[in-house]
């Protein structure tokens, strides 16, 4: 390695620190690393040079943050931790994009677990981005990512199911058009029949009385 290098990923080797004084050794939350598991596992003893690009940027400022005193790093305190960690995160995603691995099969399997997870909890009023987020251990930037992907947002996506269950309840029990809407996590009535209307053309009371005309 030459001054200025950076090596991602790889486990940690305290010996490393013991024998090379001029080593600094960072280490950030997969969370907040805007990836997968899986693709961090491919960038594993990855060596970069930090002799320009991106990788000097990033080196340049975690070389000047490992030589500033503990007592000024905890002014900063996590402010300071969570733009270290975006710069980071940031460095590792250009990697990635250039190694086409950005939407690798860990990225996919890791959206299909969250559409599951949303799909048991749609009755959950606090059903959120950030706790969806929190529950798989990762950040909500990424999970945004995750759902840009595949075309939609994690609040469309959301909707949507929940519009559908609606949809099916109406038809299949007897319930009031407010006490469906609001099981499934619709607190307005009029705004969840403003949504049911502009998916399916047609009102939830319409498509109530319609469904149970047919039985």
């Amino acid at each position: 390695m030459e001054p200025g290098d950076i090596v991602i990923g790889g486990a940690f080797r305290p010996d490393l620190l013991s024998r090379r004084e001029n080593l600094a050794l960072f280490r950030v939350p997969l969370c907040l690393l805007d990836a997968s598991a899986a693709d961090l596992h491919e960038l594993s003893h990855t060596h970069l040079s930090g002799r320009s690009g991106l990788t000097s940027l990033v080196s340049q400022f975690l070389t000047a943050l490992a030589r500033t005193p503990r007592h000024q790093r905890l002014t900063g305190g996590r402010r300071l931790a969570l733009n270290t960690a975006d710069l980071v995160a940031l460095l590792v995603g250009d990697v990635l994009q250039t190694r086409g691995r950005r939407s690798a099969p860990g990225a996919h399997e890791m959206l299909t677990r969250i559409q599951q997870h949303i799909q048991d909890n749609l009755m959950d009023p606090d059903l959120a981005p950030e706790s969806i987020a929190r529950a798989h251990h990762i950040s909500v930037r990424y999970l945004h990512k995750l759902f840009q992907s595949g075309g939609t947002t994690v609040s469309a996506w959301i909707r949507q199911r929940r519009l559908d269950a609606c949809r099916a309840e109406l038809r299949g029990r007897r319930r009031t058009v407010a006490a469906v809407a609001n099981s499934w996590g619709f607190a307005s009535p009029s705004h969840f029949s403003r949504l049911f209307r502009q998916t399916y053309g047609i009102t939830p009371k319409e498509w109530q009385a319609t469904v149970s005309s047919d039985v």
